[in-house]
């Protein structure tokens, strides 16, 4: 991938340059994953090894409305992933941010949300290949959803909560001290995942607990991206009736609350 050119700086407005900008940290992060094939190999891999795990391991144990353990499974798989990879996108930007990546950015006469847009362009780009990969395993152990347009815009919605969750992901990674404390962010997402729809459903749970479930934003996704993919369960509550609606609802308020954060948090480094 070459470079945006960079030539004639005074005939190139604000907008160019913050693309520019923007490019080239997504050129960089990217080149990074190229020269890191075992890196690329555990963050594209464990998707794998999650399907078939849960899958193969626990389907024949679980009980969901609709019998199909496999079809209320795979959609979950999905989004469980998407919530998972704000963990990623902490450790590399405190990666970043220890060994003075991020001081030379700010050093170089470059926008500021530059930098954290194009961390979120490069995350969003391995989604993809996360998501792809993940179905394609589905596909090959038995999982059929309906195609055409369904199929696409789950797709498009399980990209749009990585695309909030990122946000998170870079505004922590400006909070913790190291790499070492980025890990231990596993110990929020594991519940985050845990009491939700993704494994069970929430009337199965405990009425005070399947009311948390509900509500979780990772809960509205897995319901919608059932209902696209032609298998959808629907609960009892308001929330979960309008599935859709709030899996396009829930991403915009947490980029409404965290990107601003993000963006604050790495122009505050340097006070």
């Amino acid at each position: 991938m070459s470079a945006l050119d960079l030539s004639t700086p005074s005939t190139r407005g604000g907008a160019y340059w913050l693309l520019a900008d923007c490019w080239n940290i997504v050129r960089r992060g990217l080149t990074h994953y190229q020269r890191q094939p075992v890196n690329i190999a555990w963050q594209l891999g464990f998707p794998i090894l999650s399907v078939l795990m849960y899958g193969y391991v626990f389907g024949s144990a679980m009980k969901v409305p609709g019998g199909n353990y496999k079809d209320f499974l795979m959609p979950g798989m999905f989004v469980m992933t998407m919530a998972f990879g704000f963990i990623n996108t902490a450790t590399v930007v405190v990666y970043d941010s220890t060994k003075g990546v991020v001081d030379r950015f700010r050093s170089m006469p470059m926008a500021s949300s530059a930098v954290v847009a194009g961390r979120g362009i490069t995350d969003l780009i391995i989604a993809c290949a996360e998501l792809t990969i993940m179905m394609l395993t589905a596909l090959a152990m038995g999982w059929r959803p309906d195609g055409g347009f369904g199929f696409l815009a789950a797709f498009g919605l399980l990209l749009w909560l990585r695309f909030a969750l990122i946000w998170i992901g870079v505004w922590l990674g400006l909070l913790v001290p190291n790499p070492e404390a980025a890990g231990g962010l596993f110990a929020v997402a594991f519940p985050l995942t845990m009491v939700s729809s993704v494994f069970v459903a929430p009337q199965q749970m405990p009425e005070w607990l399947g009311w948390l479930a509900v509500w979780n934003p990772i809960s509205s996704t897995a319901a919608a991206t059932r209902e696209l993919f032609g298998r959808p369960v629907t609960g009892d509550t308001w929330v979960e009736q309008h599935a859709l609606l709030m899996a396009g609802v829930w991403p915009v308020i947490l980029t409404a609350i965290f990107l601003p954060l993000a963006v604050r948090r790495f122009r505050k480094l340097s006070r």
